[in-house]
């Protein structure tokens, strides 16, 4: 796997260009500020970026949302300090395939790293409650979505929100072929306008496509 390590302290990237390298990982460049990691990110097409929230020039948050914008093939996960669930919410709505601490366990963050390779969304079980608790809040107005969803895309969805996010598992769900799912979650994408699975969930929480309620 190719990575772009986005970190203003220095000692940190080192430490973890050391970690991710001896798991035979491909640290392609590193970046001291946002904008470096825009314009890395741009330049070398890593397969993930891990990115720090806090930086000079431009945070985390806001070049998280360019790459996104301009390189959906290049995932971000944000790897931070900051445990504030505000900076969690905001890091799924501009893009990210995940939200990391650096306290985390070194097998734990390997563990979800894999997954991102995957398509997988790096959420921990406590962050991912969070999340879900968050975008299942009603909200005011709802707008519909552009093109309506099919009911198998439906039944996707409803294994993605119970955490059912693997290809092999959903396809184990749903008596599919591996394909089919990656087919069905590709329509779904591109149906909500949307980039990552972890940002389908928080959008069809947040907006009621489905629920529990409607599970039967």
């Amino acid at each position: 796997m190719k990575l772009l390590i986005a970190d203003d302290h220095a000692l940190f990237r080192e430490s973890l260009r050391s970690l991710l390298t001896a798991r035979g990982h491909e640290v392609v460049a590193e970046a001291r500020n946002g904008r470096e990691a825009v314009t890395l990110a741009h330049r070398h097409r890593p397969d993930v970026v891990l990115m720090d929230l806090s930086m000079p020039e431009l945070d985390g948050l806001a070049a998280t949302r360019l790459i996104a914008a301009d390189l959906p093939a290049v995932r971000v996960v944000v790897l931070t300090a900051s445990d504030d669930d505000q900076n969690l919410f905001e890091a799924v709505k501009s893009g990210a395939q995940g939200y990391l601490l650096k306290n985390l366990d070194a097998e734990d963050f390997f563990t979800q790293l894999e997954g991102v390779s995957r398509g997988e969304p790096a959420l921990t079980p406590a962050l991912a409650r969070k999340l879900m608790k968050e975008f299942a809040k009603p909200v005011p107005d709802r707008h519909e979505d552009p093109d309506a969803l099919t009911d198998r895309e439906l039944d996707v969805l409803r294994c993605l929100i119970e955490g059912v996010t693997s290809n092999r598992k959903l396809a184990d769900r749903l008596g599919v072929s591996e394909n089919t799912v990656k087919f069905h979650v590709r329509n779904i994408l591109d149906k909500l306008h949307l980039h990552n699975r972890a940002q389908v969930v928080a959008y069809a929480l947040k907006n009621r496509i489905v629920g529990p309620e409607l599970e039967g």
